[in-house]
């Protein structure tokens, strides 16, 4: 079976102010859902342990709550799979504003949840339920975000919108940090009650904000155009695509777009939420210091982002993925043997340059798999990807502890072993991935001149 070449848009001229407009909500979309995520991740590392799972010994309630956190991860493929089909079907402003609410609903609803203490095991089964949901909301997030940004986005600046949109994840945890840096000045019984519940009720008024955003932007002109192609019924009924569509015509692309998108959130949750254990628990460093350096490292992936997104404009967005992967592998080992010191200076040190090199491929991630896709099936296929990579990058966390579990004394072995796995597999995708570059120009491009 054959598809009909996809007719591209009518030239229009391109509106900055709207361009920008419409990349600041995908902002900040992704950084209420990497705020969410990042909160979750958080009180996994140094909270959930003691309120959801202290009827165990230490590292059986970390791995516990690891598990949980990584529960979130399994259910974003589906998320991926059902919000992709709907953004392609239905349009990407509707699809996103549904997202958007479920998390921000879920993640405030974690916050209102008795502990174990209160109702026993039914505690940690709503929480893993809550945030199961947060999951599947989470999965349709991304991919929904980068893709209306970039098919408003002129061609010769995509790298910076599209580092634009992965601003929202080090701006979510900047909030999720900060958030938790002010908890942890209270006294510890006070955080482990209810001090750490205040960051996840705070997800309400963010969502509120974020909704109001999201209202005022435009429809995709691409999904706009795919619609009207639609309407006259036919062959342009083929431009909606469908799951069997994108696996049966596209599915290498997935398989290497999943992976150009490994180190860039794997990598992440390595050099924050597994360290951010690692740290209190093995080291024995204050959680209120190890979550001080997260949000110091969150300011530095800002600056990353902006470089690295004006730089893949100039040399393309496969070279810095390329590049974010080989810095990742060989920063791997002298990174965690800077944690090894238990020195915080150097922890920190340690956190900030492996979350900022980490940050390189994800900086441009997007725009490399958004002219991977054609567009009826772009959302799904980059929303199912970059979750596939989600999906393993959850685990991380609990693969590391787990791996720990079989030493006499903790090690950093495990967490240098899988960095650089995830980095040298995004070395790959980056390569693989610029061979499936689809030249069916449906993203919008400038009115020539008169």
């Amino acid at each position: 079976m054959t598809h009909p070449v996809e007719s591209a848009p009518p030239t229009r001229e391109v509106d900055p102010r709207e361009v920008r407009r419409i990349a600041f909500s995908a902002f900040i979309g992704t950084a209420l859902e990497w705020y969410d995520f990042f909160l979750f991740g958080t009180a996994s590392a140094l909270v959930f342990q003691h309120v959801y799972f202290s009827g165990s010994s230490p590292i059986v309630a970390t791995m516990a709550s690891f598990a949980t956190f990584g529960v979130g991860f399994l259910a974003r493929p589906l998320g991926g799979v059902l919000f992709g089909a709907m953004g392609d079907r239905w349009g990407r402003k509707p699809t996103l504003i549904v997202s958007i609410v479920a998390i921000g609903l879920a993640t405030g609803l974690v916050g209102c949840l008795p502990t174990s203490a209160s109702i026993g095991l039914a505690a940690p089964i709503l929480l893993t339920c809550l945030r199961l949901l947060q999951g599947v909301a989470v999965g349709g997030e991304w991919g929904g975000a980068t893709t209306l940004a970039l098919e408003h986005a002129p061609p010769e600046k995509r790298g910076r919108y599209a580092a634009l949109v992965q601003i929202g994840s080090p701006a979510g945890t900047l909030l999720s940090s900060g958030a938790f840096a002010l908890v942890f000045l209270l006294p510890d019984a006070s955080v482990d009650s209810w001090g750490w519940r205040l960051p996840f009720l705070a997800a309400f008024p963010f969502l509120g904000i974020a909704l109001w955003i999201r209202l005022q932007v435009e429809e995709s002109p691409v999904f706009q155009q795919a619609e009207r192609e639609a309407e006259g019924g036919g062959e342009g009924e083929a431009a909606r695509g469908s799951f069997v569509d994108l696996f049966r015509h596209h599915g290498v692309k997935v398989l290497w777009a999943s992976c150009a998108s490994l180190v860039g959130i794997g990598g992440f949750f390595v050099m924050s939420t597994y360290a951010l254990s690692y740290g209190t628990s093995v080291l024995g460093i204050e959680r209120q210091s190890m979550v001080n350096a997260t949000v110091i490292a969150a300011v530095g992936q800002i600056l990353i982002n902006v470089g690295f997104g004006r730089l893949a404009e100039k040399i393309g967005a496969h070279r810095v993925v390329i590049g974010g992967g080989l810095a990742s592998a060989i920063l791997a080992w002298p990174l965690w043997i800077l944690m090894d010191t238990a020195n915080i200076v150097a922890i920190t040190v340690a956190i900030v340059l492996g979350l900022a090199v980490v940050t390189i491929s994800y900086s441009v991630v997007g725009v490399l798999i958004t002219h991977m896709f054609p567009s009826r099936v772009r959302y799904m296929g980059m929303a199912i990807s970059v979750n596939i990579a989600g999906a393993i990058s959850g685990l991380l966390p609990f693969i590391a502890t787990w791996l720990n579990s079989f030493y006499e004394e903790q090690s950093s072995t495990p967490a240098i072993l899988i960095l650089v796995v995830i980095s040298l597999v995004t070395v790959l995708g980056g390569y693989f991935g610029s061979r499936h570059h689809t030249e069916d120009e449906v993203l919008v491009t400038e009115k020539p001149a008169a």
